[in-house]
């Protein structure tokens, strides 16, 4: 079986599923860089609830939580409702609700590598620079986030490739609507149901380098680190 070549209607899918992955990375590193600070550095009896929350994503099936976020999203659920009530619409069957829906479900691997990095930079540094009397907001600023820079590069990487892997969330919330909310994932899922099978692997096959290639960034990544400051 040959590949074919990549039809319109696939390179859509491949627009939607950057824009998508590109979004979602970006809104994740700002909203995941002050929860990792708060996480690694908070001795609050709330810091082992907020991390089990945040963690759910990875034992939860994609379905599952894209069923849910799908009532919540929906004309009956209380965020559909509030859109509605705005003028807005619904969020279900739309970008913004896909959007949302990549947020939640790729937060664990924005906000883990991140914390692991704020985790290793360890207090003297941070003790150092208050000595100094560099504020709060300074010493994470200046010390904290150039420090924690591989952890922020890993949490990007990795947020982008698996948000460009999703398939139940997105189906689940996004549908599989061309050129809005159809993904090179639910194109292949198409395809196949379709049997036309040399389409489908031409986007699989694509998808496996992209893989490929965000593994052996990592590994550069890790090794460049370990060997000191990038």
């Amino acid at each position: 079986m040959m590949p074919s070549p990549i039809t319109g209607e696939a390179w859509q899918a491949v627009v939607v599923t950057l824009q998508l992955a590109g979004l979602t990375s970006a809104l994740l590193l700002l909203i995941a860089t002050p929860m990792a600070w708060w996480l690694s550095q908070t001795s609050s009896r709330w810091r082992s609830p907020v991390a089990a929350l945040v963690t759910l994503p990875l034992v939860l099936p994609p379905t599952v939580l894209g069923f849910y976020l799908l009532v919540v999203l929906g004309p009956q659920g209380w965020v559909g409702q509030i859109t509605q009530a705005l003028g807005l619409g619904v969020l279900s069957f739309s970008f913004t609700g896909l959007l949302i829906g990549s947020i939640i479900f790729s937060l664990p691997f924005a906000v883990q590598p991140i914390q692991y990095a704020f985790e290793a930079i360890g207090q003297r540094p941070l003790e150092v620079a208050a000595t100094l009397r560099a504020k709060p907001l300074d010493v994470f600023f200046t010390v904290a986030l150039p420090l924690a820079r591989p952890g922020l590069l890993t949490a990007t990487v990795l947020s982008f490739a698996h948000t460009v892997g999703e398939f139940g969330v997105v189906l689940m919330i996004g549908g599989n609507i061309p050129g809005k909310t159809r993904t090179v994932s639910t194109q292949i899922f198409g395809h196949v149901e379709a049997m036309e099978y040399a389409q489908a692997h031409t986007l699989a096959a694509g998808m496996v380098v992209f893989s490929f290639a965000v593994l052996v960034a990592l590994a550069r990544l890790k090794k460049r680190t370990d060997r000191g400051p990038l």
